[in-house]
């Protein structure tokens, strides 16, 4: 079997992956991730899981290396971290009854031919009706300061939704593990066929 690659240092993404049960490494891809001029949130989380995945690739000679990257978009525009409390009061209280779209980029390459398999897969997620003192409670108690829109939806980021849509759940927390079997097995990896009994 191939090395497996993540090309990424983040926990959440390498616990997702350690759910397909196969073993696999980790490496941070250095690259810059500034957008392009006029590019859309779609197209840039695509192209930068890709750059991420050929940035790893390097340094293995026989190896299917994932690369994955998410923006959130909220009224067409592209949500980053707030950084500090004042900051994450001002993003939760405009996605107030309204809804915020996930976009993750998530690409598979192969080291030894070059093929590159590449796609973006949507998530929606629809805000309640939030109370200042429902935001001031959420960030005192998660403090959710590095963390994309201001919550983390693996904790008590899910007391503010009123509802959830998508393919996977795994994509709002940034790896779309169906689409990621498909992508391994369309490079010659069938994930339950490499299962072995522990």
């Amino acid at each position: 079997m191939k090395t497996l690659v993540l090309g990424s240092t983040s926990p959440f993404r390498k616990t997702i992956l350690e759910k397909l049960n196969l073993p696999f490494e980790c490496a941070k891809p250095n690259i810059d991730e500034s957008p392009q001029t006029k590019e859309l949130p779609e197209q840039l989380v695509e192209r930068l899981a890709i750059e991420k995945a050929k940035a790893v690739s390097s340094n293995y000679s026989n190896a299917l290396v994932i690369g994955s990257d998410q923006v959130a978009v909220c009224d067409g525009q592209i949500i980053g971290k707030p950084h500090n409390y004042d900051n994450a009061v001002k993003q939760l209280s405009s996605f107030s009854g309204k809804a915020i779209t996930f976009y993750t980029g998530l690409c598979v390459y192969c080291t030894n031919t070059k093929a590159a398999k590449s796609l973006v897969e949507p998530f929606v997620v629809h805000f309640k009706q939030l109370s200042g003192q429902d935001i001031a409670n959420y960030i005192n108690a998660e403090q959710p300061f590095n963390c994309a829109g201001s919550f983390k939806s693996e904790g008590l980021g899910i007391c503010l939704f009123e509802k959830l849509a998508g393919d996977d759940p795994n994509t709002l927390i940034g790896l779309p593990l169906i689409k990621l079997v498909e992508l391994l097995k369309q490079l010659g990896l069938d994930v339950l066929a490499h299962q072995t009994n522990t």
